[in-house]
Formats: structure tokens, sequence, C-alpha cells
């Protein structure tokens, strides 16, 4: 007994020296995860690498994007394309113009509108959502009421109605994929806030007389940056194929301004004469674009799973 007594002291001993075991957070807990997702951390590098093109891409371009070459205007084949020793890197389109610096500006073009309009529909969404979520009762059916009848609506057709009306623009483009892309996120955060109203940190903030719109701001929506996080990379790709599809028809951003779907749709309509670079480079870009948000967003959402943990 004396001996199993002065063994358990000792190692009582050993133990209090020891350091103690640093506890993990639960965004340090996700970054681990993430990064030891292979497919998440290649869509991160991915989009790093699309990233750094189209900020430092134009350093680079021997040529701008609206000068014309005109050695090579309305060539076909050959004479346009891609070459070092002439400085088009991409090649050239049918009006002598470097697709390389086009591709760069289309990728630039496209990340823009991407992530504006992701960024709108992410901050009306969630305050609609959370609003409504946390209200609850009667202002909770007439708002998600709305919210059913505004889906209903083909969200294709109010998008080329806004730039019919109000121009071709850049400014009336975010503001028409933003105001037509926050519904299901406000579908999803008025979901997530239901499940926390009732929590006890919430019951405790709302028994202090703390605010409605403080416990929202405080409380409600700092619990929810996760979902809205993962639903917001995803939302990223969804913005860029809605104005790749609009600038195909010819409703997008207008000249000397491109992107990544008016140059697919120009090289889709050459493509006949053999001049498969002027497909091939812009929807190279648009496929990394899209697939490297598409697997950060798997990535997070597999991080943050409860589930998982």
């Amino acid at each position: 007994m004396v001996a199993n007594q002065h063994k358990m002291e000792a190692l009582a001993d050993r133990l209090s020296e020891e350091d103690p075991v640093a506890g993990r957070s639960l965004w340090a807990d996700a970054r681990r995860r993430f990064f030891a997702n292979r497919a998440a951390v290649a869509g991160l590098v991915i989009l790093l690498v699309v990233a750094l093109f189209a900020a430092f891409g134009g350093l680079i371009a021997q040529w701008s994007n609206e000068e014309l070459d005109y050695a090579v205007m309305g060539a076909i084949a050959t004479e346009g394309a891609p070459s070092l020793s002439n400085g088009h890197y991409f090649g050239t389109d049918d009006l002598g113009r470097d697709l390389f610096a086009r591709t760069v500006q289309g990728t630039q073009v496209s990340l823009m509108v991407g992530l504006v309009g992701a960024l709108v529909a992410v901050v009306v969404g969630t305050i609609y959502g959370a609003t409504a979520g946390y209200v609850g009762g009667r202002v909770d059916s007439v708002m998600m009421r709305a919210v059913d009848i505004l889906m209903a609506i083909p969200y294709m057709f109010v998008l080329i109605l806004i730039l019919v009306m109000y121009g071709r623009s850049m400014t009336a483009l975010f503001v028409g994929l933003g105001l037509i892309s926050w519904l299901e996120m406000s579908r999803i955060v008025r979901g997530q806030t239901l499940s926390l109203k009732n929590r006890e940190f919430i019951e405790a903030a709302r028994a202090t007389g703390v605010p409605a719109v403080t416990i929202i701001r405080r409380h409600v929506v700092p619990n929810l940056l996760g979902v809205i996080a993962v639903y917001a990379t995803l939302l990223v790709p969804l913005m860029i194929l809605t104005e790749s599809f609009i600038s195909f028809l010819g409703l997008g951003v207008q000249e000397p301004l491109t992107s990544l779907g008016a140059l697919i749709s120009e090289g889709a309509g050459t493509i006949a004469y053999g001049t498969i670079w002027q497909l091939g480079f812009p929807l190279l870009f648009f496929c990394l674009t899209l697939f490297g948000f598409f697997f950060v967003g798997d990535g997070l959402r597999d991080a943050l799973d409860p589930k998982d943990r």
C-alpha cells in the first residue's frame, strides 16, 4: 500500500510539472480539418493562381486589351496563333487584340461580379433571414411568404429585365445578381436562427433587456458565420455562371470591357475557322475558377460539419 501510494504521488508530481493540454477552438479545429482535405487545399491553390493571374497578369502582357495588331487583324488559323515572338502568349482574336490581356481582364471582371454579387446576396439574405427567424410569429410568416412568391418568379427573366431597363452596366449587373440571389440565403439563415433563438445564451441576453437588434447582431449572426461562409463560397461560382450566361447572350458587360463568358462566346463563334485558342484559354480559366470555388466550398462544409468532429 505504501509503495503504491508513493507511485501515485510521483505520478501526480510528474503530471503537475507537465504543461496543460492546450484546447482547440472551433475555428482552429476547422482550419486543421480543412487543410487535411487534399481537394480543398488543391482548390485553394487553384484560386490563388487565378487571383495572381488576374492581379498581376497585366504586368507581363506586352499588349493592352484594346490595342490592335494590324499584322494579324482578320487572320485565321496560324497567323493569330499563340506565339512568344510577337508577344501574343494566348494568340489574338479576329480583330487582332491580344487574347492574353483580354483573358486577364475577363478574369478580373468575372471574379469581381462573382464576389460582389455574392456579397450583396449574403448581406441582404443574412439580415432578412435572421430578422424573420428571430422575430417569428406573423412577421416571420409574412416575410417568408414574400420570399416564396419572389422565388416563383424566373430569376433569369428578372435579371434580363433589369439589364434592359437600366442599361448593360456593371452596376446594374451587380445589383441584379445580388437582388435575385439572396432569397435562398435568407431561408437558410432563417432556419439556423430558429434553432438558435431558444438557446440559453439568447434567453439570458433577452432576460437582461438586450434589444432584439443587438441580440441578432452580437449573438445570432456570429454563430451563423460558418454556414454563411460555406454558402458564400458556393454562391460565387453561381454568380460567375449566371454572368457568363448573360454575357453569352450578349447582355453582359459592354466593350471595351469583357468577361470570361463574353470571351467564350466570341471563341465559340470563331472556332469553325480553326482558332481553338480563342475558346480554349478563356474556358480554361473559367473552369479553374469554378472548380476552385467548388472544392473550397466542399472543404469548408466538411470542416465545419459538427457531425464529423
